[in-house]
Parts: C-alpha cells; structure tokens; sequence
C-alpha cells in the first residue's frame, strides 16, 4: 500500500479530486486530499487571515497533514500551483516523502514564486484581476473553459465550488534547500487546453531529463475533473516506476 497526498491548485480545494480518489483506494491505497487554507472549505479564513496567507501557510498546510497523520514514503501529487506546495513541503520534509508528480504544474526552483514563472502579461492579468474584483488580495476565480472545462454539467460543477486565490501566495518565493531534488519525479503535461502553454517549458524539460518521467494527457488543464480515471492511471503508473527506478545521489 502506498499513500497519496493529493494537493489541489489555486482557486480549488480537496474536493476537485472526488473522482480521482476512489479510483486509488480501490486499488489498496491510502489517500489524502487537503484543502488548503483559505479554499474551498477552508475559505472564510481568507477574511481572517488577509494578506498573511502566503504560500509558506500552504507548504506549512501539507507539512503539517505528513507530521500529524504520520505519514511516511508518501507520494506528493501536486496540480498547477499545488506544484509549489508540492516542492516546498518535500524540502521541508524529505524524510518523509517518496516521489513527487507534477500534474500540469508550475516546477519552481529556490528562491522562485509563481509570478517568477508566469509571462509577464499573465501576472499583469492576475494582478490587475485582484485590483477590480478581489479587493488587492485576492484572485477572482477563473471560468471553467479557462480551465479547459467545456462539459456543461462538469462547468457547473466546478464554478460552484471555485474560489478566489490569495494574491500572496502567487507573489511569495518559494526557500528550498535543495534535499528533495533526489526524490524521483514525474511530470504529466495537459495538452489540450487554454493554458498549455504556460506549462510546457516544464513538460519540455521533464520529457528532455534523464532524472524525469513525463505523461502527456490530451485534456484539459483540470485533468483530474475532465479525465479522472486517467489520471488515476498515470498516478498509478508512476507509482510503480517510481518503486524501480532507484534514486540519484
């Protein structure tokens, strides 16, 4: 049995991977979704909180779910800004993680914030979103066909349960001391979506490393809504190449 820990990207929650899930227990394994603080469930402690919610407190969110459920070999998946929280919680505890995967998602190096890794017109996109719908602190939800959402039943879905990003954990740089980069990694790349782009020098430098394994997955951004079950797959698969590939030193 394995245990995975499945971090959600900005504007979502732990509720995005309901579909996902069942499909990984089923097959003997512990599952942990997390929302992170200020989302989803967890929104009103944006009102609280303000411009203190960084990305530090979501790399602390999932620090905190491998220290108090005790988890050890987990396999942390992260989706789009979930890849941040994703790095940043291996580097804080590397002892306790087996392998990451990178599900359409931003792959930071030390020192990195996501705006450092966005176009500047899409940060200036962000920023300004934040100025005349959020407030200056938070993001406004994307519309589902941004997300390369275009069933109307799963647009639905999804734009009820959507909410706003704090904008500080889109400016905040990510510290990484570096023991994680030895973990074994995976990369699946959304390639039929409004944001391919942004996400593929990541795929490409997954695809063109040696210490990489890459998916490509022909859906749109929110794979695990879109396509869960092959997700799931690919989850799965990595997995078990993760298990023989032994690790670099």
């Amino acid at each position: 049995m394995a245990t995975f820990v499945l971090v959600h990207g900005g504007w979502h929650g732990g509720w995005c991977w309901r579909d996902v899930a069942p499909t990984l227990r089923a097959a003997g394994h512990d599952v942990h979704a997390p929302t992170l603080t200020g989302l989803g469930a967890r929104a009103h402690l944006l009102d609280v909180l303000g411009p203190r919610l960084d990305l530090a407190t979501h790399v602390a969110d999932v620090v905190g779910v491998l220290e108090y459920e005790d988890l050890r070999d987990a396999v942390l998946v992260g989706h789009s800004y979930g890849g941040m929280v994703i790095a940043g919680a291996a580097d804080r505890a590397p002892e306790r993680v087996s392998q990451l995967i990178y599900l359409d998602a931003f792959v930071p190096a030390g020192g990195q914030s996501l705006f450092d890794l966005l176009a500047p017109e899409r940060r200036a996109y962000f920023q300004e979103r934040a100025r005349d719908g959020g407030d200056g602190s938070r993001v406004p939800p994307p519309s589902p066909a941004a997300l390369g959402v275009t069933d109307e039943t799963q647009a639905r879905w999804l734009a009820a349960r959507l909410t706003p990003q704090p904008l500080r954990t889109f400016e905040q740089p990510l510290a990484l001391t570096g023991p994680a980069t030895s973990l074994p990694r995976t990369y699946v790349h959304c390639t039929v979506s409004p944001t391919a782009a942004s996400f593929a020098p990541f795929a490409a430098d997954a695809r063109d490393a040696p210490d990489w394994r890459y998916h490509g997955l022909a859906t749109g951004h929110d794979a695990m809504v879109t396509q869960p079950r092959e997700v799931a797959d690919v989850l799965l698969a990595s997995l078990r190449a993760g298990r023989r590939r032994p690790r670099s030193v």
